[in-house]
């Protein structure tokens, strides 16, 4: 397995135009929110700040959004694991594509607005297409959310 040290670029940013359109991460998607997920040794990590829009009840951010945000994280955190696994290189355009086929999510405490959150991800396991990612989402060094997604490579 290679040991990519940093990815300057984000991981969705290495997606080719044709599939860069996703509302949570597409570089493509102005009006999404473009997340940006970049590899750093065996860890994924992404930053976001919500916008007031985003409040669930007053002072907490909306689950809905958490949960598009680790999606989004864990299929382009996926993808750098499989890239990594494989001994592919992390470059444009990024031969590898995942998708979610499930997304486990529990909310430990409220994710407080009005602050940066911080998601990681770690590689849990790979069988074949199957991806397997373990998630955090942290604010002001409190993880709020744990999550695993299982998502599949693209053919």
């Amino acid at each position: 397995m290679t040991e990519n040290k940093l990815t300057h670029k984000a991981i969705q940013d290495l997606y080719s135009d044709d599939l860069a359109h996703c509302f949570g991460c597409g570089k493509n998607n102005k009006e999404g929110h473009q997340l940006k997920t970049y590899l750093i040794e065996n860890e994924t990590i992404a930053h976001f700040t919500p916008d007031a829009k985003y409040t669930a009840i007053p002072g907490s951010v909306y689950g809905g959004l958490i949960a598009s945000l680790l999606d989004c994280h864990g299929t382009g955190s996926a993808a750098a694991f499989y890239c990594q696994h494989e001994n592919i290189l992390l470059e444009n355009p990024l031969p590898v594509r995942c998708v979610t086929a499930s997304l486990k999510v529990d909310f430990k405490t409220a994710t407080p607005m009005g602050t940066k959150l911080e998601l990681k991800g770690k590689l849990q396991k790979i069988d074949g297409r199957k991806i397997w990612v373990d998630m955090t989402l942290s604010a002001d060094g409190i993880v709020c959310v744990t999550a695993e997604i299982l998502a599949i490579k693209l053919k």
